[in-house]
């Protein structure tokens, strides 16, 4: 597996991957403030219409160059 890259590389259009391996959307925003280093969260185009969801910071777990991998869902007992 690659090492993990800053949340501050994270651009538009990187797949996110769900706890379970699979694709559910791609990066359409990163919210945070990079002189701060403080990272907020995703925005995350979803679906075929292209609806977008925001993915908080603590939801996201590691991040791999083109890839943003969150975190298992506590509260789904995952």
């Amino acid at each position: 597996m690659p090492d993990p890259v800053a949340w501050t590389v994270v651009q538009p259009g990187w797949k996110v991957i769900d706890a379970a391996g699979e694709e559910t959307g791609r990066v359409s925003e990163v919210l945070g403030d990079g002189e701060a280093d403080i990272f907020d969260g995703l925005n995350v185009t979803t679906g075929v219409l292209g609806g977008t969801s925001y993915v908080p910071s603590e939801r996201v777990g590691q991040i791999f160059e083109g890839e943003v991998h969150l975190a298992p869902d506590a509260a789904a007992g995952g």
